[in-house]
């Protein structure tokens, strides 16, 4: 373990105690690489938890922040969702947490996570996640329909001088229908766990045979013909590209 890994966890348990001696706590719960997903752990994680409080005191969690500056100095905190923060010490320890009452969890969806410290009276089987929803089935018509809409949309733009605007629709919005695509042509390397929330998280380790071509999906903002055309490569490799909306696509990428 490396000593920043250590700091993290030491970190971790440090707020453990605060939330304990407040006298209002009741549990906190590590999540992701601080969580279940240990071996994920790395240098440049962070830290990712629920405070866990008694009922009525979530506010006094949220207004004030005492129990994680009484740790060590904070230089930066926001709060980014009517739960919680994103908050970084001086030491370079990145935390985004919530606050929540145990009532409130039933209606969170949440991964399983690693109880750092609860009270001794606390039932913790409310930090046992409800069931997430069962991976859908992917739609390859609808994913392949909006990839080639956005790129014929992203060059309409591009011609019309709005290049930011089509640097999103195909260097983003169309790249997001090639990461679900990959799921129905690619096997993920199991090993590697998926983020159920995000598909762009870990790409690269599940899916590099996908991943390899991204460096050419993505080229940049001077680069939306070029990225076009290597994302309908993909495309027209993997699965029946309509051949008007080929044409089209590649005559404006083509167009000076």
């Amino acid at each position: 373990m490396s000593a920043q890994t250590e700091k993290l966890l030491t970190r971790l348990d440090a707020i453990g105690r605060q939330i304990a001696q407040s006298g209002h706590g009741l549990a906190l719960l590590g999540l992701g690489s601080v969580g279940v997903e240990r071996e994920r752990l790395d240098d440049y994680s962070d830290l990712d938890f629920f405070a866990i409080v008694a009922p009525g005191m979530k506010m006094r969690f949220i207004d004030n922040l005492d129990w994680l500056t009484a740790i060590h100095p904070v230089v930066y905190s926001f709060r980014n969702t009517r739960d919680g923060y994103k908050l970084l010490y001086a030491d370079d320890v990145f935390c985004e947490f919530a606050v929540f009452e145990p009532q409130e969890l039933v209606n969170i969806p949440f991964s399983a996570g690693k109880i750092i410290w609860s009270a001794a009276d606390f039932d913790a089987s409310v930090l046992t996640p409800p069931p997430l929803p069962s991976d859908p089935v992917i739609d390859r018509e609808w994913q392949l329909g909006e990839a080639l809409t956005n790129l014929y949309v992203g060059l309409q733009r591009h011609h019309r001088g709005e290049v930011l605007s089509a640097q999103r629709f195909i260097q983003h919005f169309a790249v997001d229908r090639v990461l679900e695509l990959a799921r129905t042509v690619e096997t993920p390397v199991t090993a590697v766990p998926a983020d159920v929330f995000m598909t762009a998280r870990r790409f690269e380790s599940r899916y590099p045979v996908t991943a390899a071509h991204l460096d050419t999906f993505i080229q940049g903002y001077g680069k939306n013909r070029e990225s076009a055309r290597a994302i309908l490569a993909w495309l027209d490799a993997n699965f029946d590209v309509n051949l008007g909306m080929k044409a089209r696509i590649l005559a404006y990428c083509d167009a000076p």
